[in-house]
């Protein structure tokens, strides 16, 4: 048995303040990069970061900027400025070289309704541009369950994509505050389990988006983690927590799950 390799999401301007404290907890970064700041970072800074966690031996992965974004928009201006950020988002990953990078669908039925289908175009176009723009990177692209209620339209978007980068990040605190009501983890695995190549462990009570380390909310862990050992036992797992307290606590309540055969 070894130790799994834990990733924690880590906003790009906090990394190298805390690289000491990463490293002392033996966690590999997920960098987020918001879309503002991609308008004002610079190259060296980047390439900074980059030679850090390479003489550190830190991989990483990079979260996509996500707020008022949306890939599959009904609004041409909001598309446009959505496939702007992820064009940006790409040239950092050619430097940062993530095993993995983690956009929003941007999807929820009670602003399309019946528009579905248009949701569904416009997201193949971004994602089409995304995967052509990362080739030579050659990252896995998934897209996270935010607040679907159930897995159906991040199930379209992968069949009609089909491209064996093109993935699914399983958030699984945010299974319990939007799907838990209609879709089992059972259930979620089945579907979509085969497609995960990362997934975000954090825990809530199913009342608001708390980030809590393991066993701090209401989530069945001990079955979360049997089905991920069972249908995705390559993907990345990346802890969510937004203090260093938070953390530290999230790393030790994951310790008894975080090995592998």
């Amino acid at each position: 048995m070894s130790d799994r390799i834990i990733h924690a999401h880590v906003p790009f301007l906090q990394l190298e303040d805390n690289l000491g404290f990463i490293l002392e907890k033996g966690v590999h970064p997920e960098i987020f990069l918001a879309g503002d700041l991609l308008d004002t970072v610079i190259p060296e800074q980047v390439e900074s970061v980059a030679a850090s966690l390479q003489a550190a031996k830190l991989t990483c992965t990079i979260h996509a900027p996500f707020i008022d974004l949306n890939p599959g928009s009904e609004e041409k201006l909001i598309r446009e400025t959505t496939r702007l950020r992820f064009r940006q988002i790409c040239v950092v990953a050619w430097v940062l070289r993530p095993k993995v990078m983690v956009f929003h669908p941007g999807y929820d039925k009670w602003r399309y309704g019946e528009k579905q289908s248009s949701w569904l175009k416009h997201s193949i176009d971004t994602f089409t541009e995304v995967l052509a723009a990362t080739e030579q990177t050659g990252c896995n692209i998934a897209v996270e369950n935010i607040f679907e209620e159930e897995p159906s339209t991040l199930l379209a978007l992968l069949e009609a994509v089909n491209h064996p980068r093109f993935r699914h990040c399983f958030d699984v605190g945010h299974w319990n505050l939007f799907s838990a009501n209609n879709i089992s983890l059972p259930e979620w695995f089945t579907l979509l389990g085969a497609q995960m190549a990362e997934v975000h462990i954090h825990d809530n009570n199913g009342l608001r988006d708390d980030h809590a380390p393991v066993g701090e909310g209401g989530i069945d862990f001990e079955q979360y983690f049997a089905l991920l050992k069972r249908y995705a036992p390559q993907a990345v797992w990346t802890l969510e927590a937004h203090s260093r307290s938070s953390l530290e606590r999230a790393v030790k309540s994951i310790a008894p799950f975080a090995t592998k055969d």
